[in-house]
């Protein structure tokens, strides 16, 4: 039986293996920052599968108009929107979601996704969950690459009295990609945390010194460990209890509920992974003439009540400023809705955080919508997924930034994400971004200008479908007034961005129309 085959199915399952085959070597060093013990921060990560609708979560309101032409039979109408401010509404039926960011506890990372989209489930699903290149196959996750600098013999020698906890815990019955070591998973997968049972120990004669010895050394140990871990998140989930009421017949919250239970009770586990399928609305995202009901209504009621009761339940406990909570979904969806009442896989989405330490707010500007976009179009990058996952890193696992840069990618830009903790010095916000495009519609040539310091810049131009198509400037340019040509030619018709990234997490996405 191969290693990524084994899958314990009576409540708690050992981790998912890959064959020890590494796909991207990066040397132990000595003085590579890690996760520790001494940091008590808590990331919770919240998967909306299938490819979450944006433009119908959190509408650009500025944008509204022109949403209404191109997607009128699933737009809600802008009366029955939640304005928060920012020239932004909220989808109706998250109004746990408007309490939790008036409260100031919630921070919206606009237009986040990565060049070269594919929109394809599977293959965006392991880019985000790997944090790699769309270009790149990588096999490890981008916590479980951190998580083998923090332990790179795990399994062997854990649980012990330094790190007694699993690294990571994924709420259902398969582990999370996230947590994909080189070797070994570093997360548990768990149902229910008070109906753990223990997987039968081996007994008998020492194994073989064969490869097959190997591999039933290897499955006795990790049975051991399993059933050690076992016993402390059990005993973690019944030392505590929730202080609110959760929402009834709601499948995430009640993941939410078993992550506050668990982290309450003592365990030391750095990592949760919940999740909430169905957004994958080709059809069917509205009903008929109401268009504040239907499956995507109902699913972003779902996460809406959710977080807002796994928040309040935090307040209670005093956890608050421990957890925070982040989203992702392998893609939005275009701008176009389609003619069965839904809408097809696109690119770029906001990505939300919750907690009492984030940079409460909106980063970024709301998307600029074409005035009539192709079937293809959907909405432009403004920020690359990895910006998000290095500055979380970075501030609220304190992560040094070099490190950052080999777990995910060397051109990463800090965003001011988080704010307000004591493990972290992040309280600037994202300074704004003159840039000007013209001629714009443009038929042959088309220019950009932008003023900048002396610092490191990138310029490049996408297409509608976030393919890029060419890098104008990836350098250091000095203090100033600059101003870069493309040569759009010999493209069709059709929408295209300037992407435009600075130091300091400014980055802006610039829309131009080709006749």
């Amino acid at each position: 039986m191969k290693r990524r085959k084994f899958i314990q199915t009576t409540g708690l399952s050992i981790p998912l293996m890959f064959n020890g085959i590494p796909m991207r070597a990066m040397p132990k060093s000595s003085i590579f920052s890690a996760i520790s013990n001494e940091n008590d921060k808590v990331l919770v990560l919240v998967q909306l599968i299938g490819g979450n609708d944006g433009l119908a979560t959190i509408t650009p309101l500025d944008q509204y108009d022109k949403l209404a032409n191109v997607r009128g039979n699933i737009l809600i109408p802008q009366s029955s929107l939640l304005d928060v401010g920012f020239n932004i509404g909220f989808h109706p039926t998250m109004t746990g979601l408007r309490s939790v960011f008036d409260d100031g506890k919630m921070a919206v990372v606009q237009s986040v996704g990565y060049a070269n989209q594919n929109r394809s489930h599977f293959r965006s699903s392991d880019i985000w969950t790997s944090g790699s290149p769309a270009g790149q196959q990588w096999t490890t996750g981008w916590l479980g690459r951190h998580f083998e600098q923090t332990a790179p013999d795990y399994p062997t020698g854990y649980p012990n009295a330094e790190f007694p906890d699993p690294f990571a815990i994924t709420m259902g019955s398969l582990v999370s990609e996230t947590c994909q070591g080189t070797a070994i998973n570093y997360s548990l997968a768990i149902n229910d945390p008070f109906n753990l049972n223990p997987l039968l120990d081996f007994e008998g004669a020492d194994p073989p010194n064969t490869p097959y010895g190997d591999e039933l050394s290897f499955l006795r140990e990790t049975i051991e460990q399993t059933n050690a871990y076992g016993e402390t998140i059990k005993e973690a989930a019944e030392s505590s209890e929730s202080l609110i009421d959760y929402p009834e017949d709601n499948r995430l919250a009640n993941q939410l509920r078993n992550v506050v239970r668990l982290i309450a009770g003592g365990l030391q586990t750095k990592v949760y992974v919940v999740s909430l399928g169905g957004f994958d609305t080709h059809a069917s995202q509205v009903v008929g003439d109401d268009v504040a009901t239907g499956n995507h209504a109902a699913l972003l009621q779902t996460l809406s009540d959710a977080i807002n009761a796994f928040q309040q339940d935090l307040n209670l406990h005093g956890l608050d400023q421990k957890v925070l909570t982040m989203t992702f979904s392998e893609f939005g969806r275009r701008i176009r809705s389609n003619d069965s009442l839904g809408t097809d896989h696109g690119d770029a989405a906001p990505l939300m955080l919750f907690g009492s330490c984030v940079a409460a707010g909106i980063i970024g500007d709301n998307p600029e919508i074409p005035d009539n976009p192709s079937v293809q179009d959907a909405v432009a990058m403004q920020y690359d997924f990895r910006n998000v996952y290095g500055s979380v890193m970075m501030d609220w696992f304190d992560i040094a930034e070099e490190d950052v840069k080999n777990l995910l990618y060397p051109g990463f830009s800090h965003l001011p994400i988080i704010e307000g903790c004591e493990t972290t010095g992040t309280s600037e916000t994202v300074p704004f971004i003159e840039a000007t495009a013209y001629p714009n519609p443009f038929s042959k040539q088309v220019n950009i200008r932008f003023n900048s310091g002396s610092e490191h810049v990138r310029l490049s131009v996408f297409n509608g479908s976030a393919q890029e198509l060419k890098v104008l400037v990836n350098k250091k340019l000095t203090t100033g007034q600059h101003e870069f040509s493309f040569d759009g030619s010999q493209l069709p018709a059709g929408t295209y961005y300037f992407h435009l990234q600075l130091e300091g997490g400014r980055q802006k996405t610039k829309l131009v129309i080709k006749n």
